[in-house]
Order: structure tokens, then sequence, then C-alpha cells
């Protein structure tokens, strides 16, 4: 959860692994060595440590980028070609469309690096070390601190080390928390940020089953697009310049067209985002009812107005397309996740190891005063931060990340802070920075289609939250006598963040009294002002919480000495390995391990947008013209199952062979199994690829783009 206040996420931001699986884990590359190569290798992998990770030799970890901020990516080319997944390039791809050059609807194929488009704001990073920072982190901790004294510390050593390290804004050097602060590793990272895009295949290929197919299979995604890397003459990071070249990689992925086998090894490296594997029962619950459902509800009615406007006008579906995909894409996850917990028991296997764990607990009188009251702690403390944690999360839903307008007006505060002052440098500059800040958001805003989120989210939170209700719906209840929709009209009519010509014109002169009047901007301070409120009455028993969470992953990993443990998931560089394989997901029903093109043509639908199939691709389907990339039983593969472990952030992680070779793209988790960021299903849970023969076989045959085709190292 990173969308209010990052302490809210501490509270239930502990993993750690069951037993361990072939199947199962978000393995540290640097720790492959002493825990898993040779299970791997057992399992198919035929590198050593070495050649999947290392500081001073070419191994697969240089090949394996964050793309943007929540993905990653892949190169596969000495000329930093990368490939990540098509809804990670998403926003990318909708920045840069617009009316009569609509790349989303249908796609982009660079010819040759001169078009490559370059795309703002977009970066890429590359890991360039994995340090074990633990002993230096905790040396100051002493046994007679608190725990907000340990926590202080703590925060001023890394604060430290981070300052110490850092060099420039492409250079970041980070110490992260593993095991929910038992551990803390350094991270280097090089950042590139000139990146452009190369090429994408149109949404009805690239998306193609859209909310309908997200997180099912049987799919028949072609869920890839294509960026390049760029450098300066030496190679190094820069911003954007027409004269960097693009960047010559230490490492590149070789690209394999054999094809997969059920039982075939598998493996990815890539950056997931967030597991809760280790939540306690209590935590669960939490998730369930509170975070979850503050999720699906308000989103689906926000979802369901932005859908209407976007089905209705090409220029809002632009606007509109990659903030739909990031909203409906966690409402989904939430929905799944709530209805996995609840059908694969997850809540009742929980109980059971909080039983084991208190009686071992209660074996040894120093266990007994260090964890004897670990779980009725939680309990207690999760009981208490209910009513403030629900608030948060209803707040930031319905009211901060609801209605755009309310966020935007936030941006006014730095002019007004500026314009008390009185000082003319301070208001000059927070004046330009609001107007680069308005032309960024209403490139992307429909003020009609927001007005009617403001409505329906209004009263929506009014009736679900009875208390922590900001103090503008006093104005709603005095001066519209209760009706949202007349507040909402007003607020449209009058506020200078409603329209943007409205508001150029009054930054041509601010003044204070204008911005403090304003209904947007009284409306988000009120918001701000029970957020914070409920955050402050909330904060100690968050901090008991993470501190408890801390100390039951410390006795889980003592009380069982000889498992091998990962780590949470927490957007850090991780392998996960497996194999290719089927499953059944209920009585009576079998799921092949891949799907075909023929899959695509029988699920058109003319008349469904989410079901669109290309002219051009069904010809090449009739004539079955697939080329090279065609499977040995004559059928074009569109995507497969593996079992590796992936959650968020794996998006576009590169699935590889044991011989380090690129055979898919991981883009999505089944549905059977949404309950696995909270615990691995074993029988169940399955990681969705898109076959890497489907990807170049659209790359070739489909775009006729043979100069990218050309730029990759195929075996075949």
């Amino acid at each position: 959860m990173n969308k209010i206040i990052a302490s809210i996420a501490l509270a239930a931001s502990v993993s750690v692994s069951n037993i361990a699986k072939a199947d199962e884990g978000m393995w540290i590359l640097t720790m492959l060595d002493k825990m898993n190569l040779q299970t791997m290798q057992e399992e198919g992998c035929k590198l050593t440590a070495e050649e999947i990770y290392s500081v001073n030799k070419s191994s697969l970890k240089d090949a394996v980028i964050i793309f943007g901020n929540g993905c990653t990516g892949e190169i596969v080319s000495d000329k930093g070609l990368i490939f990540t997944n098509h809804h990670c390039g998403y926003d990318a791809i909708q920045k840069l469309s617009g009316i009569g050059h609509n790349y989303l609807k249908n796609g982009y194929w660079s010819k040759s690096t001169e078009e490559d488009l370059p795309v703002d704001g977009l970066t890429v990073r590359f890991v360039e070390k994995f340090e074990n920072y633990t002993d230096s982190v905790l040396s100051v901790v002493k046994d007679d601190m608190t725990y907000e004294q340990r926590t202080l510390a703590i925060e001023d050593k890394i604060y430290e080390i981070n300052n110490r390290n850092f060099k420039d804004e492409f250079h970041q050097s980070i110490v992260v928390p593993f095991y929910g602060g038992n551990q803390y590793f350094l991270i280097e990272y090089s950042v590139y940020r000139d990146i452009r895009l190369v090429g994408t295949p149109p949404e009805s290929i690239g998306k193609f089953g859209h909310d309908t197919d997200n997180w099912m299979w049987p799919r028949h995604t072609g869920d890839f697009s294509i960026f390049r890397v760029y450098a300066d003459k030496n190679g190094e990071p820069a911003m954007y310049s027409p004269d960097n070249k693009p960047l010559k990689p230490k490492h590149y992925l070789p690209i394999s067209i054999k094809g997969t086998e059920i039982g075939d090894y598998a493996m990815t490296i890539g950056f997931p985002g967030s597991t809760q594997r280790y939540l306690t029962s209590t935590g669960i619950k939490e998730r369930m009812y509170v975070e979850n459902q503050a999720m699906i509800e308000p989103r689906g009615i926000k979802q369901d107005i932005w859908q209407e406007a976007m089905l209705a006008s090409e220029k809002i579906n632009i606007q509109y397309a990659a903030k739909y995909a990031h909203s409906s894409n966690y409402w989904k996850n939430s929905i799944g996740m709530n209805q996995g917990i609840e059908k694969n028991n997850v809540i009742e296997k929980k109980e059971a190891l909080e039983k084991e764990f208190q009686q071992w607990a209660k074996e040894d009188a120093n266990r007994r005063k260090e964890y004897g009251n670990v779980l009725d702690q939680l309990r207690e403390n999760y009981n208490n931060y209910h009513p403030y944690f629900e608030a948060m999360e209803y707040l930031y839903e319905c009211q901060l990340a609801g209605p755009e307008i309310f966020r935007f007006a936030q941006n006014a505060k730095m002019l007004v802070a500026a314009l008390a002052q009185n000082n003319q440098g301070q208001i000059e500059s927070a004046t330009e920075a609001l107007r680069s800040a308005a032309k960024s958001f209403y490139d992307d805003y429909n003020a009609e289609t927001d007005k009617k989120v403001v409505e329906a989210l209004g009263e929506y939170y009014k009736k679900k939250i009875k208390g922590f209700q900001p103090s503008y719906f006093t104005i709603v209840d005095k001066k519209y006598k209760s009706s949202f929709k007349k507040f909402s009209e007003d607020l449209f009519k009058k506020s200078i963040f409603a329209n943007e010509e409205r508001l150029m014109k009054f930054l041509q002169k601010p003044n204070k009294k204008t911005i403090e009047k304003d209904m947007a901007y009284i409306a988000v301070n009120s918001i701000m002002e029970i957020l914070q409120d409920a955050y402050n009455k909330g904060e100690q028993y968050s901090i008991n919480i993470e501190n408890l969470n801390r100390l039951f992953i410390k006795g889980l990993m003592e009380m069982n000495k000889e498992q091998l443990f990962y780590s949470d998931a927490n957007f850090t560089m991780r392998l996960s390995y497996g194999t290719v394989g089927d499953y059944e997901p209920s009585d009576a029903v079998h799921y092949k391990h891949f799907t075909t093109l023929k899959g695509v043509m029988e699920k058109e639908d003319p008349d469904n947008w989410e079901f669109i199939v290309d002219p051009k691709l069904k010809n090449l389907y009739k004539a079955k013209d697939y080329g090279r990339y065609a499977d040995k039983d004559g059928t074009m593969h569109v995507c497969f199952t593996s079992n590796n472990d992936i959650t968020g952030g794996n998006s576009g992680s590169p699935v590889i062979n044991g011989n380090g070779e690129l055979i898919g793209l991981a883009f999505d988790g089944n549905w059977e199994a949404m309950s696995g960021d909270i615990a691995f299903e074993n029988k169940l849970q399955k990681c969705i690829n898109v076959d890497i023969r489907y990807v170049l076989f659209v790359i070739d045959k489909y775009a006729g783009a043979r100069n990218i085709i050309e730029e990759l190292k195929i075996v075949e």
C-alpha cells in the first residue's frame, strides 16, 4: 500500500517463506550460491551463480532493469533495446498519442533509431551492486532502547549511509530493509533518463481482453512493448539529447524460439513490488475488509463513470486510458484476492501457524519473554488501529484519489505560502511550478467526467464513514442542502482549478485570497486535515504493529532454523525459479500450459471493444503464415504458464530458460491464486507469460519491422 502515508504500509509489510519449494520464493541474487543454486541446477539451470549475478563480470543481472517506477524490463540487443510489457509501457504510449497519431489504437513501429520517440520523464535503472549492510545499520541498536529509539537510530544511520554514497541524479545508492527490518542491504543503481519508444502493437493485441481477461487463464494477450535506452557519447547516463547514442549494455539476453514443454526449467529475474506472505490472521482480515474493500467499491463507481465517457469520445479515451488501466488493475486484484483468501482457507492456515508459534514460544523462558505476547499484542493493536486505518483508506480512495480536481488543487499550497510572505522570487517560482503542473494535468483531464466523480464519491463516502468527515461536507449540507450534485455543479462553475484557461488567466496576476476561497482548495485542505487527524490518532498503533511484525518474523526464523527464508517483496531485484506447467483449477477442469492464436479468433467479438481482432492478424491466422515462430505442432503459441513466483512489479520480467535465453515475458498471475500475495498456493499459483515467439511473430509478420528482428540474437 503505497498510497497514503508511508507508515501505513509498515503495518503489514512482512513476509518470509514457508518450506522452500522450487516454485515458491523471491530470492536475493547474491545469496543463490548458499541457498538455491543446487536445487536450481537439479531443475535444469545450467548457469553458475556468477553468470547470474556478478559485480566484476557481465551477468544476467546486467540485462534486467527497473522500467519506469513500477515494472521490469530486459535488454535484448547490443544497442540497448528493451522488451517489457505493453501495460508497463502504457503510460508512455498514451503520453505520445493524440488525435491523428493514436499509438494506443494503431500501434507504432520505428524503422530506425532516428524514428525512436523520446518519452519525457521515463527512466530505467540498472542494478550495479547489492551488498549486505545489516551489521553497519544495526550497529547503532542497543539492548535497552525502546522501539521508537531503535527506529530513530536506524533511520539516522541509513540517512548517513545514503548521504555518504550519494553521487548524482544518475547514480543512486539506497539502504533497504529486508525480513521486516531484521536485515538491511545497500543497492546501487545507474539511472538512465533518455528512453525512447521503438515499437508497440495496437491495443487489440497488446491489451486483448482488457479487464475481462485481466488475471485470467486461458489468456491470449500479446502484452509487450519495445523501448531503447540512450546514453551520452561515453556510454554514461544522461538527460535526453539528440546527440545521445543507443546504449551498449554490459549484457543482453539471447532469444530462444525452440518453444517450451511441460517440465521445462523457467526462471524470472525482476522487481516484485510487495508481498505480505507472513501477515498474521488479524492482519489478513484488515487487508481484506479494509484496504481491499476500500479499493473495490469506490474504484468501481469511479471506473464506471470514466468508462462511459471513454466509450463516447476518442479524445477522452486517450486521456483516461492509462489512468483507467492503473485503477482497474488493482481493483480487480483486490476482488480476486478476497475471493482467493476465502476459497483457499488462508486465514485458517495462518491461525494454525500462529498456534504452533505460540506453543513454541511458551516452551522456553527466554522465548516467552521475547515472543510470548507478540500475537496477542498484534491483535490488540490491529483492533485499536482499525477505525483510523479504515478512515484513511476510504478518504484516500473516495476523496484524495477519487476526484482529480481535489488532488490537483493541492499544487497551489506552495503559491499560497509564497503570496503570504510576499516574496516576489518565491511567487514567480511557485507560479511557474503550478503552470507546469497544470499543463500535464489538463492534457489528460475532462472536467465533465470529474464532476460526476465528485458527486458520486462524495455521496458514497458520507454514507460509508460516519466519523472522520471533511469539514467541506458541512458546506454541502448547509449551502447545498446535502446535495453533492449541486455542490459539484457549483464547484466546476466557479473553481479556478476546473478550467485550464481560467487558471492560466489567474496565474498572470495571482492573489492569495482567491485561492483560499476556491471551493476545490477548501475541499482538499479539509480532506488533508481529517486525513492527518486519522493518521495522528492511529500512528502509535501502526508503529506498534510494525515492531511486533518484526519480532514475529524474527521468531519464525528462530523457530525454523533449518528452513530457507526469503524476504517479502519490496521492489528489489529477485529471482524465482520453477517449471513450465499446466494446472487444474477446480473439479473436472484442466487447463493446458499454453494458448494459441486460434483462441484469439474464438474470443473475437466485433461488438465488444475488449475483443476486437485486427484484420491483418486474422489474415495471417487464416493463411497460417507464422514464419519460423510456429510451434512444432504448426500452431502459433500466444501465452504459457509456469509456476514462478510473481506479484506486481514483476510485470515485464524476462522468463529465462536453463541456458540463460529469453523464452517469454511475465505479465500476470492467475485468478484462482489471487491470494498469492498473502500466501503462495503451490498447487494453483501460476505465472502467465507471453510466449517470446508470439512477440517476434507480431514484430516480424504482423508489423513488418524486420529492422528490430535483425537487431536480436535469436537461437533456433
